[in-house]
Parts: C-alpha cells; structure tokens; sequence
C-alpha cells in the first residue's frame, strides 16, 4: 500500500508554500524562455505551447452538435467549473447527465441552477451520483448504483481532480491524495464501467463511445525525460507540485494506453486526454493565491468545458486519432514531446513502455476493490 510517508505531520512551511505558488504562477513565462534556450526544440514545439496558453476562437460549440437526446453521460466533479459548464451544455441538447461527486447538496445545488437557467431545454436530464473517488472502496457500490438506473453509457468524463492539497494529505486507503483521486480512483472507476461501455458501443458507429481523461499542460512543460519516475508513484515525496505532475502525466498515460488496449477489442472505445485550458475554477481551493496572483492567465470555465465537450463529441476523432491529447479550445495537438510518445508505445515499438508499466501499477493497486 502506498501509505504517504508525510502523513501526520505539518505542511510546508509558508515560505516554502509561497515560493512553491510563485513558481507555480510564473512557470508559462519561464519555461517558455527556457524552452527558447534551447537548441532542440523547434519552433512549432514552442508555439505550440503558447497557442495553449492563449488558444485561439473555438471552432466546436454548442452549436456544433445535434440534438443529445437518448445519450447518457457522465461526469465526475460536474458540481462546479468545468464539469458544471459541460453539463449544462449537454443538458441544453436533451441528454441524461450524470453528476457525479462527494457533495449531494453541491450537486442538487448546481442542478437547480442548471435547470434555471436553461428554461427552453427541453428532454434532458440532471441526475446526481454519489462518488468518492479518493475512497477506492465505496466507487464499486456507485457504479452498482448507476448500473440499476442506467443500461448504456455513451460518454464517462473523467474531470474531478485535486491540486496541490497540504502534503500528508491522503485517501481513505491511506495513499497520496492527488495519485487516489486523479488516477487510482477513476482508473477503477473506468474499469467498472467499461462492460457498460462496450456494450453500448456494440450498436453504435464506432468511435461513438468514449472515455475523457483529464490531464494538463504541465506535462508538456515539466514531466522529466523518463514521462513519469516510478519510484516516485510507488513513494510519493514531500511535494505537492511534483505529486500533481505525476498524477496528470498518469492520466495522460492510462488515456493513451486505454486507447491501445481497448480501442479496437471493445467494439472502438475511444480513449483521450485533455488540456482543458488554465480556467478559473475550484481547483485551487488548496491554493487560493494562484487564482489571483495568476489571473490574467486563466479563462472562464465556459471555454475549458468546450475543449471537454470536443474531446467527447467531436466527429474529429476516430480510430485513426484514438489516444490523442486534446488541446483547448477543441484541437488534436499534433506536436507532442518526444519524451510523452515515446512514453505510450511498448518497448518492441522503440518506446519506454512507461504507460503499460503505470496501468499494471494502477492494476495492481486498485485490483481488490474491483
């Protein structure tokens, strides 16, 4: 069991934390001059990233997809921010969406509202499931739950997460909060849903049903040459910052390696990541000075669900792209480091094989609660 070494004790000092925000909030600047600095990187590498920085007009809306009625989906964190954005859209065009979190009386609460302020919406529906994701134990009997309600599911969104809560802070089972909550917990959770997504893929186009992890441009920026260090999976150190890396550079990967696994033995389940886009939301709630010492970086949330809402919906993606990494405002990035590709593919394909190696961990540590 991964128990945190830090567990107990106090966190950072406020010296360490304020200097761990500052970088946190200068990182877009400084590693763009860093990536400047060097001799390897192209061009098209470095304006990549600042086109996530500062994404162009979105191209896939609302306004792009029909109708959504008889479509079920899901989306953990839906109660607010992002998620609460992409289910009122989806709401908007008649589908069944399932919020799903901690909080009922958050949910109910933003459900209300959804409804209020959507009065021509008309078909849909708002439903709330119950769902600790830091709490491996109890996501089996939620999954039961939604499964006596629904028979198909077109799309999960995995879009909860947590970010850089004090160091000691763990999950019911006593592991690092971040790896729990942003990848055992919907690692499982994916897994326990997946015969309802094969099955509802096996009347469909293929392609039509999918999976969304979310992950984030720190990847791009700051994963080292080995993608994600084992050794700091299996014992996460006293950092929150490298912790949350790790834990989004391990979305990206089960993203990519779901993709390889079951994308053509699953009837075309479709697996991708996403950078939703830096947006304001309750993400920082454990560290409230970036909202404000990073503001003129960070977008509504209405933009960040749009990058969800393409990653779910758009007819862009295909077997041809499944495992791709969707990046704000709707885009299939097209020049990922080689240090993230190379992290996908098996070691007969020239690769490191860090994916496969990190869904067995995710196997092996989430295998007694399935």
């Amino acid at each position: 069991m991964l128990i945190n070494q830090q567990a107990g004790k106090e966190p950072t000092s406020g010296q360490e934390a304020n200097t761990s925000l500052l970088l946190y909030c200068l990182f877009r600047v400084s590693i763009y001059l860093n990536l400047f600095s060097r001799e390897s990187v192209s061009i098209a590498t470095m304006g990549a990233q600042w086109s996530q920085f500062f994404p162009p007009p979105p191209q896939f809306t609302s306004a792009s997809i029909p109708s959504l009625s008889g479509k079920v989906f899901l989306i953990t964190g839906g109660a607010s921010g992002i998620g609460y954005e992409l289910a009122k859209i989806l709401y908007q065009k008649s589908a069944c969406v399932y919020i799903a979190g901690r909080s009922e009386e958050r949910a109910l609460k933003a459900i209300s509202e959804i409804r209020s302020t959507s009065p021509s919406a008309t078909g849909g529906r708002l439903e709330f499931l119950h769902l600790r994701l830091d709490d491996l134990q109890s996501i089996k009997a939620s999954v039961d739950t939604f499964k006596a309600k629904e028979s198909k599911l077109h799309v999960l969104w995995n879009n909860a997460g947590v970010s850089r809560p004090p160091v000691g802070s763990v999950s019911k089972q006593g592991i690092e909060l971040q790896l729990a909550t942003n990848c055992l917990g919907p690692f499982l959770l994916t897994q326990l849903l997946l015969p309802l997504l094969q099955e509802t893929a096996s009347g469909l186009n293929p392609g039509s049903v999918r999976v969304v992890w979310t992950s984030s441009q720190v990847i791009e920026l700051s994963a080292p040459k080995e993608t994600l260090i084992m050794s700091e999976v299996r014992s996460p150190p006293a950092d929150a910052t490298k912790c949350y890396l790790n834990s989004k550079t391990g979305n990206f990967l089960l993203a990519s390696e779901l993709a390889r696994r079951c994308g053509e033995s699953h009837n075309g389940i479709i697996s991708v990541a996403t950078n939703p886009g830096a947006a304001s939301t309750d993400l920082f709630r454990h560290t409230p000075s970036v909202r404000y010492l990073a503001w003129p970086l960070l977008h509504k949330p209405e933009m960040a669900a749009l990058t969800q809402l393409y990653a779910g919906l758009s007819s862009d993606i295909t077997a041809q792209t499944n495992g791709c990494y969707v990046i704000p405002w709707g885009r299939i990035h097209s020049n990922l480091g080689n240090n993230l590709l190379e992290a996908t593919q098996l070691p007969d394909e020239g690769g490191s094989g860090r994916a496969s190696e990190f869904w067995d961990f995710c196997v092996q540590m989430t295998s007694e609660y399935q």
